[in-house]
């Protein structure tokens, strides 16, 4: 570790004051495999390195690494850590949320709660940055105190069902669904008639998952009405419902909307927050024609057709949610740290494609998660290393 952050300060010397690589500077190959995204990360990593701040420093810098890269006996930690959560009681309010057993289950109330005011929304990137740093926070104290992993999915095209992700094995977050055949196409129905209809063919599961690490895992809350529910506090949905845990591994919703040229050209073709957000995103009212982003491919790559990482109110039941979006907010970071500066802004209202219509969101805003952590200003959740209360990077 200590010669890998010598370095990264050596190359941060030389790149502190470089300008964001652009789209150009890149052969469509190195685009497609891979090798340039890996190759912005490496400059962002050392970018990083220049904008320690607090009680943040080189060493004790938090590094979130790709579950391939983390050792088997590491990945069965995480593993452990993530019962642990689950096994935790619930610190909710009596009867505020009866579904609620555990802490796990109070967590995806976090996000349930909020679904209306945390997607196609000026707090959706900043919010579900702070909500990965509470989940990693509360691993920690059931012992995994190395940074939250993530999934790179443009390393799985070929298929989810093939990923060490997703192999059933002790070191994985479980299999794919059971297979549930001659399922038809799903729809995705979209507010603005402009938009084209993105359907989505059945993956290779769409049942119970029953092999590895979370069999038998229970999915308590919900389903919400999101027609009715949308875009305000869900008023049901929070009575104990036990079933299981749904998973339909797709590889379309990577080949189509997060696979390595995905992920690279948006890095490289947004000059603003505003092109990156709703890009990213998928904002049917900006991008008619990219209405999934690779926040939804992430999603798509895991849920596909009835799984819950594919509902956009609990899919943190599904443990590779926090994989999911790692991956999203280290395409988030890697794009921030080519420009920090430049790049510490939102964009968008508080609410749901601005259904009801609300003022905009601003840096001086705040955001919270769950009751016994402090609510922050979003402008204190875009550095990763400035120590209040981040102090993590992606390698």
């Amino acid at each position: 570790m200590k010669l890998l952050t010598g370095y990264i300060l050596l190359q941060a010397a030389g790149l502190a004051a470089a300008l964001p690589p652009k789209l150009e500077e890149f052969k469509q190959k190195a685009i497609n495999s891979g090798v340039a995204l890996k190759a912005l990360n490496g400059i962002a990593l050392a970018k990083a390195f220049t904008k320690f701040g607090g009680t943040c420093r080189p060493s004790n810098v938090k590094y979130r690494r790709e579950w391939r890269s983390i050792s088997k006996h590491d990945r069965r930690k995480f593993i452990k850590a993530v019962k642990c959560v689950m096994t935790k009681p619930s610190t909710l309010p009596f009867g505020e949320v009866p579904g609620a057993k555990s802490l796990y289950d109070d967590i995806v109330w976090a996000h349930a709660r909020r679904s209306g005011l945390v997607h196609n929304s000026g707090t959706f990137l900043l919010f579900h940055r702070y909500y990965l740093y509470t989940y990693e926070s509360e691993l920690a104290n059931c012992g995994w105190t190395s940074g939250l992993p993530y999934w790179e999915w443009g390393l799985d095209i070929a298929g989810p069902h093939l990923s060490p992700v997703f192999d059933g094995t002790d070191t994985s977050l479980g299999g794919d669904g059971e297979f549930v055949p001659n399922r038809p196409p799903f729809t995705i129905p979209f507010i603005d008639p402009l938009t084209p209809e993105i359907v989505i063919q059945p993956g290779t599961g769409g049942g119970c998952v029953k092999t590895g690490p979370f069999t038998g895992l229970e999915v308590r809350l919900g389903p919400f009405n999101i027609t009715e529910t949308f875009p305000v506090e869900p008023k049901d949905g929070r009575e104990y419902n036990p079933r299981c845990l749904i998973r339909d591994l797709n590889k379309g919703g990577i080949e189509r909307w997060a696979s390595f040229r995905n992920s690279t050209e948006l890095i490289l073709e947004s000059d603003d927050i505003f092109e990156f957000h709703v890009t990213a995103e998928g904002d049917p009212r900006w991008v008619p024609q990219q209405p999934m982003g690779i926040h939804g491919g992430g999603h798509s790559a895991i849920g596909g057709i009835g799984g819950h990482a594919g509902d956009p109110v609990i899919s943190p039941y599904d443990p590779a949610f926090w994989l999911t979006h790692g991956q999203l907010d280290r395409i988030y970071w890697i794009w921030q740290m080519l420009d920090l500066p430049n790049r510490s802004d939102v964009f968008g209202t508080g609410t749901w494609l601005n259904i009801p219509p609300s003022p905009n969101v601003t840096v001086e805003d705040t955001l919270d998660v769950l009751p016994h952590q402090p609510a922050r200003k979003i402008k204190e959740l875009m550095n990763s290393v400035a120590g209040s209360p981040f102090c993590f990077v992606y390698v």
